[in-house]
């Protein structure tokens, strides 16, 4: 009658499986790296962010469970921090983190949390995370508009911007809509 206390001794052990396997492919790679001279920081940079958040998502499914999910939102939070400060260092907009933070958190958890509850077939989880993402578009285009379009944050304004920054807010209203009323009916046992 131990099974219940042999479940959390469980999660535990896959966590540190886990966390062990994470630490030892990154020094493995690091140190990979050193030896054959390669120049990855000239490939760009934001790779040594990109590949250790791909590196924790991928964790979350070895360990499973609660601390599955926290793995899951550490490493989409890591990895999309990595991509934008990849288009950042590609384009020399630096400034659009003044929005683009709207992608890192609240987005980056939703990214998480609704892949991780997709593939866990939790959809309660994949709801929410779905919800958070649908909330950071809506902040990341609102601050890209008025940062962009009406104050000329990032230099000369970009002709056109502000009209595909305000067809996105349409095509965000009706996915906002569109996911309220299919994600809206709960289904009885």
């Amino acid at each position: 009658m131990s099974e219940p206390h042999s479940r959390p001794r469980d999660a535990e052990r896959r966590g540190s499986l886990a966390l062990g396997v994470v630490l030892i492919v990154v020094g493995a790679a690091f140190l990979a790296v050193r030896e054959t001279g390669v120049d990855v920081a000239g490939a760009g940079w934001p790779l040594f962010v990109i590949v250790p958040g791909l590196v924790l998502f991928a964790a979350a499914f070895m360990v499973g469970g609660r601390a599955g999910t926290g793995f899951a939102v550490g490493g989409a939070v890591t990895t999309v921090t990595g991509l934008i400060l990849a288009v950042q260092n590609a384009t020399g907009l630096w400034a659009t983190w003044a929005y683009a933070w709207a992608l890192v958190a609240p987005g980056g958890i939703g990214l998480g949390l609704f892949v991780y509850g997709l593939v866990t077939r939790q959809g309660e989880l994949a709801m929410g995370g779905g919800w958070s993402m649908l909330v950071a578009l809506a902040l990341f285009l609102v601050g890209a508009f008025f940062f962009e379009s009406v104050i000329g944050l990032s230099g000369d304004r970009i002709e056109g911007l502000d009209t595909l920054l305000a067809g996105g807010l349409v095509v965000l209203g009706i996915a906002v809509i569109g996911f309220g009323l299919t994600g809206g009916r709960r289904r009885s046992a």
